[in-house]
Formats: C-alpha cells, structure tokens, sequence
C-alpha cells in the first residue's frame, strides 16, 4: 500500500484544529472575565484554547488520515495501471472526501474497463494485420514463383507455360476477391455502406441467387434445392445485401458437401411472429464442432484451413454476413452436426404485417 508523508497530516491536522482555537480564545476570555480577574481570565483561556486545538487536532487526524490515505492510494494505483487494490463502493457518503472515495473508486473501475477495451483492440488489430498479411501474402508468393518460372525458360514450353499462366491468374482472381471482401466489410463495420430498405420479392432474389451459383454446384456434384414457400414473401430489405448473404452462405454449404451432396434453401413465416420470415440455408456436409460456430464469423477464422484455402476462400464471407444481418436489425443462427450437416438461418421483416 502506497505510504502518505506523515507531515502532510501534521500540517492538515494544524490547519483544520488551529481556527477553532483561535475562535475559542475571545469566546472563552469574555466569559471567564466574568469571574476571573483580567489576567487570570487571560490565562485560563489561553489553556482552554489549546485543549480545543489539541482535542480538534486530534479527531482531525484521526477522522482524516485513513480516507486521505486510501484516496491517495486509489490514484496512485490507477496512474501505475494497478487495480487489484481497488476502493470498495462501503463508504456513506457523509462529506465532501467520502465523496471524493466514492468518485475514485468508481474513476479505478472505468479505467480498468477503458484499458481492457483497449488491449482487446490492440489484440484484435495485431491478430488482423497478421491474418490478412498471411492471406495477401500466400497468392502474391504464388504469382511470383510462377512468373519467375516462366520467364526463366517455361515461358517457351507450351506444355508448361499455359498451366503455370493459369495457375497464376487463379492466384490473381484469389487477390481480387480478398480486396473486395476487405473493402465491403471496411465499408460496412464503419457505417460507410449503408442499407438501402425497401420492400422485396424474396422468392425471386433466391432464384437469382441459385441461378448464379448452379454451374458452381454441377461442378462440386451437389444438388441445389429451392424448398419455396406457396407464394412469394415480401420483406423489407436491402435487396444487394441480402442477395450477398445468400452467395456467401450458399457458397459456403457448396464448399463445405460431401459429393453428391445437397444443399437446400427454405423460406417460411416464423411460426411465432407472423411479422417475421426466415430464412433457412442447410446442407449434408462436414458439419461444425461447437467450438468453432461460436468463432466462425470472425474474420479470417477457419475451421478447416487447408480445404478452405484449396477452394479459393478468402475466410471473410460469413463476417460480412455478420455485418450485413446486424445492420438489417436481425443476426446468424447456426446449427450443426459434425459429419452431418449445417443450418444456417436468418429472419426478416415481413412487408405483408407492416403494410398490414
């Protein structure tokens, strides 16, 4: 415990018991003449005043020395980053130093929770700058080697140099994508992209969706299913948006399947609040260990790096989902099974009950 330079009470103790004295000394002459002769009276108050100095010195210091201390303590400790000792809120706030105890220790704590706030994104800035130099790094070495390959003499091989030119604009493609994706979720963890809601066809946006992803799906030999609802749902949405996050998270079921796997879009009104619809995307793959679903939407998090960076992922799409459906007012719901499949779901506003 920080030690407090015993004269300072000595001097605080004189401070606060040598104007009661003084006050006393007139006070008590006055009365004392009354039975007393002038210098008798003189001497008499003289004594009474210094027992009042040493009887108010004394309570001073023993009413002050102990919260001056703590209350020094507290703002040493806060100024050298040390909160273990901190200021228990069992003060009654009877004067203006019990206040000033309470206002340190509550000072101590919202110190304590700024500088983890701000270790926490040091932490998360150092981990991002490495994850993404990791990710920039992978395809731009890959690049080089082949060009450096082919310009050592490849070049004139044609069995080798279309292969080596491919493998290299594949690499390219992979450097695109990650750009996009970094400057989309830029743009949406800032605010900088903003949601556009109006009110959309649902079924419709899913067919285009499955249209753009089919030849991904023949490629993979999986089975691209649109379990759609009697009629077409409404819902208010970001119409680009949402179509984004189907992509992301229908490309993800495509990836993630065992061949001749399926992968299936549901929509359906929530069956316990009619303004809200879901939506559901689910496969028959590899499923997720628990673990990773609480970790999965963070960026550059894998769960299988090697399969992940095999089929071009940049490992930022389900945190642009994140981003999106948190800006919709709505989150990501995953459910999975090892071995067996995942299900991932969302909800949106139904136009129909707001319109209603």
């Amino acid at each position: 415990m920080t030690r407090v330079n015993i004269s300072n009470f000595f001097v605080l103790g004189f401070r606060l018991a040598i104007f009661p004295a003084i006050v006393f000394l007139p006070i008590s002459f006055l009365l004392l003449l009354i039975w007393l002769s002038w210098a008798q009276s003189i001497l008499a108050a003289v004594m009474l005043s210094l027992i009042v100095f040493a009887i108010t010195y004394f309570f001073a210091l023993r009413i002050m020395k102990q919260r001056v201390t703590m209350l020094s303590t507290a703002f040493e400790n806060i100024a050298k980053k040390q909160f273990e000792e901190q200021l228990e809120f069992r003060f009654k706030k009877q004067d203006e130093v019990d206040y000033l105890l309470l206002q340190s220790a509550k000072t101590s704590l919202m110190v304590e929770k700024e500088i983890q706030r701000l270790n926490k994104i040091e932490n998360y800035r150092k981990e991002f700058i490495g994850d993404i130099s990791h990710e920039l790094k992978t395809p731009i070495f890959a690049v080089q080697g082949f060009v450096e390959t082919l310009l050592n003499g490849a070049l004139e091989d044609p069995e080798v140099n279309r292969v080596f030119l491919k493998k290299a604009m594949k690499n390219i493609k992979r450097l695109t994508y990650l750009t996009q994706d970094l400057m989309e979720i830029s743009k949406l963890e800032t605010g900088e992209l903003k949601s556009v809601i109006q009110t959309i066809p649902l079924n419709t946006v899913i067919r285009e969706v499955i249209e753009s992803l089919n030849y991904k799906a023949s490629d993979e030999q999986i089975d691209l299913k649109f379990e759609e609802h009697k009629k077409d749902l409404y819902v208010l949405a970001d119409r680009n948006q949402i179509r984004q996050v189907l992509i992301n998270l229908v490309e993800n079921a495509i990836k993630y399947n065992h061949k001749q796997g399926m992968v299936t879009i549901h929509v359906n009104k929530d069956k316990t609040d009619e303004s809200k619809i879901r939506v559901t995307v689910s496969d028959t793959g590899i499923g997720i260990h628990q673990p990773d679903i609480e970790r999965i939407t963070e960026r550059f998090y894998r769960v299988d790096k090697s399969r992940s960076r095999e089929k071009g992922g940049t490992g930022l799409g389900l945190a642009i989902v994140k981003h999106i459906l948190e800006a919709h007012g709505t989150k990501l719901i995953i459910d999975s099974v090892p071995n067996k499949g995942s299900t991932f779901s969302f909800d949106l506003m139904n136009a129909d009950s707001v319109s209603a």
